[in-house]
């Protein structure tokens, strides 16, 4: 008989089938084993009964530790109160290896203790939900550009110098030679669009940062796309059309993983719609309170938020209070005071989230009273901006003093550089930076002596000026922000197999 996987099994409704995986959990009722078996593609129950498989392979398998991996042949059942919507009901069970005392048990742990087991933790429904996601993104990544004749291209890892100062790079040897790990393949994309026309660079990059912030990973992965002949405006369409075709993917692919990581699809929904495209100084004004949308402003949007945060934990609160008097007065049956306290945990974790919501406002409403016109967002004034709007916004011509020396001044506007933002709702800010590339050579060789880099460092760079100088754009997309945010996880240490950071270095 054929081996089958999990994911598959919709295709085989009462067919025998094998299947082979390890064990995620597991419980037994008079002659009676309900196992959750995983296999990589998914996780189905299979029932055991001791009445088929026979008393000694049932008493086998009820020994079977968490993580232990076995195959069992049995009959596809269509189950919609199961997850994934079948079961399988054995008729045979073989075991390959009985795991003893998995460390990572159905119980809470610490992030700390989870991390020292990250190769063990990727095995968890929620951390194969977000794999899943992240391997369909970075597929959907390459779909598009080939789809739009984009050539990928590599750019170089190592780097001789510190172009842009050598306080965030990792220094290491190479041959006797000081050399730095890249942060960003954005100058060499610009050569290589110049040869191929249309490019894109996928690949590591590194970033120095002592920071242990929830958005900050030091290895992370970067999709930076460059394009010949694109103006801003050019390089903000395909911005907005590659993450809507990226998003769109997800939606298409993985509903079961979404609702396994209880990800609310709705502001993913909105994607599909046209982003919202306005200037910096628009953005700030809208920040300020100076300008309102749809009626209000931020800082009455935000206390309104504040109000109605506090009004449904005064609820839950209520609610929690009726459920304990219910247990106290002792006449509840035993089910009944268990199923009670179960749902006093889950308003009491509900609790806790809405303070944690509520608690970040007033940061939110001092960044937005106090916001300095000509200085850069922060994640508070990113948060409060896409706020207004419930859905991407693109922000766009900023101050030349906050963006890379590289972009192209606005020749109507002054002062302003033709670069844009894509940020995400929700919290999830910046995901996206790029603009339009300075083409005027001695332009660019003042910017380089404004920010004190070396010249001679980039005479190939001024090459690009020289011979054959064409307006060009593109922009950078990091993949474990985009993981974070269409996942909806509150810190990026779960978007990649194995993240490394600031006092992280294993497993």
């Amino acid at each position: 008989m054929t081996h089958r996987y999990i994911k598959e099994l919709g295709s085989y409704i009462d067919q025998e089938v094998v299947l082979k995986g390890w064990l995620a959990q597991k419980r037994d009722s008079k002659g009676l084993l309900f196992a959750t078996m995983r296999d990589g593609t998914g996780f189905v129950q299979v029932v055991i009964d001791e009445n088929v498989v026979g008393n000694e392979i049932f008493e086998q398998a009820k020994k079977m530790g968490q993580e232990s991996s076995f195959a069992i042949s049995g009959i596809v059942k269509k189950d919609e109160r199961q997850f994934g919507g079948v079961e399988v009901q054995a008729k045979s069970f073989c075991a390959y290896a009985n795991a003893e005392d998995f460390p990572i048990t159905p119980k809470e742990h610490g992030v700390d203790f989870l991390m020292d087991k990250r190769h063990l933790w990727l095995r968890s429904k929620r951390q194969w939900a977000i794999m899943r996601v992240r391997n369909t993104i970075i597929f959907s990544i390459h779909e598009f550009f080939q789809n739009k004749g984009f050539v990928q291209m590599d750019a170089p890892i190592f780097t001789g110098n510190a172009c842009e100062g050598t306080s965030t790079l990792f220094e290491t040897d190479f041959y006797g030679e000081p050399a730095y790990l890249s942060q960003s393949g954005q100058l060499y994309g610009e050569a290589m669009a110049m040869a191929q026309g249309l490019i894109y660079t996928f690949g590591p990059t590194f970033r120095a940062e002592k920071s242990k912030t929830r958005r900050h990973l030091s290895e992370f992965w970067m999709i930076e796309p460059e394009m010949a002949f694109y103006d801003l405006k050019m390089d903000m369409d395909l911005i907005e059309e590659f993450v809507q075709h990226v998003v769109g993917r997800v939606l298409e692919k993985h509903p079961l993983e979404l609702s396994v990581l209880e990800r609310n699809t709705e502001m993913l929904e909105k994607v599909k719609l046209p982003f919202i495209r306005m200037k910096y100084e628009e953005a700030v004004d809208i920040i300020k309170a100076e300008k309102a949308v749809n009626g209000k402003t931020s800082i009455q949007l935000l206390e309104e938020d504040l109000k109605a945060l506090n009004d449904k934990m005064a609820s839950l609160q209520s609610d929690i209070a009726e459920r304990e008097a219910k247990i106290a007065g002792g006449t509840l049956t035993k089910g009944e005071r268990n199923f009670t306290q179960s749902k006093i945990d889950q308003l009491k974790n509900e609790i806790k989230d809405l303070e944690e919501k509520a608690g970040n406002i007033p940061a939110w409403l001092e960044s937005a009273r106090n916001f300095k016109r000509g200085d850069d967002f922060g994640g508070s004034d990113e948060t409060v901006l896409t706020r207004m709007f419930g859905q991407p916004v693109m922000v766009y011509n900023w101050p030349q003093e906050v963006k890379a020396f590289y972009m192209k001044e606005d020749e109507t506007d002054k002062g302003y550089a033709k670069g844009v933002d894509l940020l995400a709702p929700e919290g999830y800010g910046e995901v996206v930076g790029g603009g339009e590339r300075e083409t005027d050579i001695e332009r660019l060789k003042g910017k380089i002596i404004e920010h004190e880099l070396p010249m001679e460092a980039f005479e190939w760079y001024l090459d690009l000026r020289k011979f054959g100088n064409v307006p060009h754009s593109g922009f950078g997309l990091g993949l474990e922000r985009m993981v974070a945010w269409i996942c909806g996880l509150q810190h990026i240490r779960e978007t990649i197999p194995f993240p490394r950071s600031y006092g992280r270095l294993l497993p």
